[in-house]
């Protein structure tokens, strides 16, 4: 099953972090092992990726949930046979991503998660995608509790008698016997106590679109609170499993005395140096960060995204539970079968010797390794899931003769790349041509300027090979929103892109809010190293994509720009848009009703408590009704796609220029 020896495995780990351990102390109280994953997203088939291997291009599949299966089963066997004491724990966003999670709404995940052995999960902000009824469902059918200090789930009715939501959990360990403290006042003598606290998204009522009457806490002041407590009642070894972005964890390690270990999410950033394989370093793993009482240090890990890797961690605590050692990594999980080209045809097979080069090389790296997938779960997966997911892809509309990518963050998959995302312009233009056809500008009255386009609503590349619709409206675009005409000042669309961007620039920073447009660019210069910059071009397109002709954006011009519901209203730290519309709107939200295109006037935005709420002028929206389509975001890319490109292909020009201070 597993391509590498435990040996080496094992000397690579310890490898790893050495400086930290070395410049601590040499005296190991007691040592915990952390596997951990995180952001998930209903990827339980895996990812088609590619690697690069000496210098030769890799094409193959990372992770899924049966091989996260069976690179856990291996961690807990290994933790066994050293009797050696080990967590599995989960950060959050097991939710949205996939065409499974658009059918089973929920349901599947637990199946798979409960036979996983989790010992707790945090609360993600796609865990709020459907609604707090089917999330309450979710969370009770778990074998494993939502851990979540900072969340009060009292005042939601729909929450109601809810056990499964716990501010921490206690753990005893004796070598790898692994108990439960129920009763925190009864501790358990002789045994090594763990504690594990769980921290959500303080914003996320501006983030996730469900979360009724749900409370968020401040996450600073949260985690300090119940530090001191859990040390007040004699529980000295904490870990923090946050989904708050790893940027954000840092700055939280930063201004809380206490936490041990944070175990994060959000942010998707696969901590370590993967340069080895033609990928990105993105920042250290098992990153020591200093308290503000300058005595005690919190190592931070975090997995990347898509069930692609698992990250494991040992940590060691002295008797005063400060960490004495942190080290570890995240290690890809790969198959065994590799092509030369993306659409992996038969002919382009690597051959025999050509594999075996490769599975030498992946046999010399810590941080990749060819496992096999569980034959259990597949098999599961397979016959009871997969045959309606087929079903339901639908039609072919295009084809792709080269893999589209997608990232959220220019320089995401290399420090020279500055363009980022080829897939978001695609949409973006996509949503323009949509918006412009004549029988949706008889809905609206309006000729659209240009499209704008948050980087978290693409879920998926555009792979290469035939194109479904299943594939926009199913993975791509799998939120189910709706798209919105709304008019803007130029000087708020600039606001927009300067508040947006800079928000992304920290290492760790979470990206889904990066802008993209269609029939519009920009440059953003950075002038101080992952804190600031600028915008010295914003042009609208007012040609044809083999002759564009750009005019720049004037401040005081007012400009008709189709954006997804969700951004539109000002979400995920598009404040401006929000802003805009506060007093009067004059947005139009587009809904397919019994087919038949309905335009749904707004009123104004207004904000209640921590959410946004659209007024409008007549009726709402009901996307729950029968005979009524929302999500008419991927219903414009399925009609260009068809329509227009027939083959897909990246634009023909960049509408994205982030330039970075590259030395530091």
């Amino acid at each position: 099953m597993f391509s590498k020896p435990i040996l080496a495995l094992s000397i690579t780990l310890a490898l790893s972090g050495s400086a930290y351990a070395a410049s601590i102390s040499n005296h190991n109280d007691f040592t915990l092992t952390v596997a951990h994953i995180n952001d998930t997203h209903s990827h339980f088939d895996p990812v088609k990726s590619s690697f690069s291997a000496n210098g030769v291009e890799v094409f193959n599949e990372f992770g899924g949930y049966p091989r996260l299966q069976a690179m856990v089963k291996t961690y807990k066997a290994q933790a066994q046979t050293s009797n050696q004491s080990l967590l599995f724990l989960g950060a959050g966003d097991a939710f949205q991503g996939s065409a499974y999670f658009k059918i089973n709404q929920g349901a599947m995940n637990a199946d798979l998660l409960n036979q996983m052995g989790l010992d707790g999960m945090a609360l993600g902000n796609h865990e709020f995608d459907l609604n707090n009824q089917k999330l309450n469902t979710f969370i009770s059918s778990l074998n494993f509790p939502i851990i979540a200090t900072n969340v009060d789930v009292s005042h939601d009715a729909n929450f109601n008698g809810q056990t499964n939501i716990l501010p921490y959990r206690i753990f005893a360990f004796d070598g790898d016997h692994k108990t439960i403290v129920k009763n925190i006042n009864k501790l358990p003598k002789g045994k090594k106590l763990v504690a594990v606290f769980g921290l959500v998204l303080q914003d996320m009522p501006n983030i996730a679109p469900h979360t009724g009457d749900v409370k968020f806490l401040n996450e600073v002041k949260t985690a300090q609170s119940t530090v001191d407590f859990l040390k007040s009642k004699g529980i000295d070894d904490i870990i923090a499993l946050t989904h708050i972005g790893n940027a954000t964890d840092v700055a939280l390690a930063a201004q809380v005395n206490g936490i041990d270990l944070i175990v994060g999410g959000h942010s998707h950033t696969l901590l370590g140096d993967f340069t080895n394989i033609g990928w990105s370093n993105n920042g250290p793993y098992a990153q020591m960060v200093t308290n503000p009482d300058g005595k005690a240090a919190t190592c931070i890990v975090q997995a990347g995204k898509y069930a692609e890797a698992m990250g494991k961690v040992s940590v060691s605590f002295n008797d005063q539970g400060q960490v004495t050692s942190c080290v570890g990594h995240n290690t890809l999980l790969s198959n065994n079968v590799f092509y030369h080209k993306a659409d992996r045809k038969p002919q382009d097979r690597f051959t025999p010797a050509q594999t075996a080069k490769v599975d030498q090389f992946i046999a010399q790296q810590k941080n990749i390794v060819i496992i096999n997938e569980d034959p259990q779960l597949r098999h599961e997966i397979d016959t009871k899931y997969k045959p309606a997911v087929e079903k339901a892809y639908g039609k072919i509309i295009a084809q792709v003769p080269t893999e589209i990518t997608h990232e959220r963050r220019p320089g995401d998959s290399g420090a020279n790349d500055k363009h980022g995302s080829q897939v978001a312009p695609l949409i973006a233009e996509s949503q323009y041509y949509w918006a412009n056809l004549p029988q949706v500008q008889r809905v609206t009255g309006k000729k659209v300027d240009f499209a704008l386009i948050g980087a978290g609503g693409i879920r998926t590349n555009i792979n290469e090979g035939e194109y479904r619709e299943g594939n926009a409206s199913l993975e791509m675009l799998p939120f189910s929103n709706f798209l919105s005409v709304v008019s803007l000042k130029g000087s708020t669309v600039k606001q927009l892109l300067q508040q947006t961007i800079t928000a992304t620039l920290p290492e760790g920073a979470h990206a889904g809010k990066y802008p993209y447009g269609g029939h519009l660019r920009y440059t953003f210069v950075e002038t101080a190293a992952h804190k600031a910059g600028h915008l010295t071009d914003v042009d609208v397109m007012t040609g044809t994509e083999k002759h564009p002709v750009w005019t720049p954006l004037q401040d005081n011009k007012i400009y008709n720009v189709v954006i997804n519901n969700y951004n539109a209203t000002g979400n995920d730290g598009w404040t401006p848009i929000f802003n805009a519309q506060k007093e009067h709107s004059n947005r139009i939200d587009l809904i397919d009703v019994d087919g038949k295109l309905v335009g749904y006037k707004v009123k104004n935005i207004k904000q209640v408590d921590d959410k946004y709420q659209v007024i409008y002028q007549g009726a709402a929206p009901n996307c729950k009704a029968a005979n009524t389509v929302c999500n008419t975001d991927a219903q414009a890319f399925i009609d260009y796609a068809a329509q227009v490109r027939h083959q897909l292909v990246p634009l023909a020009y960049s509408v994205v220029t982030l330039d970075r201070i590259t030395s530091k």
